[in-house]
């Protein structure tokens, strides 16, 4: 990953509340904080929307499966 340099302009107060509720000791630590969550949402809605499309075996013995031999 090559580094980038970046400058947002972010709302102070947005900032400020983010600071306070986690706990951040830096605006940086909150704004990555930020994009981890974020991400994490949206690889979540990225699986939720496979719900229903995946086709499986109606034959298929879950118990079975789990039974010790």
């Amino acid at each position: 990953m090559i580094p980038v340099a970046t400058n947002l302009q972010v709302d102070d107060r947005l900032i400020v509340r983010a600071l306070k509720l986690g706990g951040h000791k830096t605006k940086k630590a909150a704004v990555t904080q930020a994009l981890v969550e974020y991400i994490n949402h949206l690889q979540q809605q990225k699986i939720l929307s496979m719900f229903g499309t995946v086709n499986y075996d109606p034959k298929y013995d879950y118990k079975k499966q789990r039974a010790r031999t």
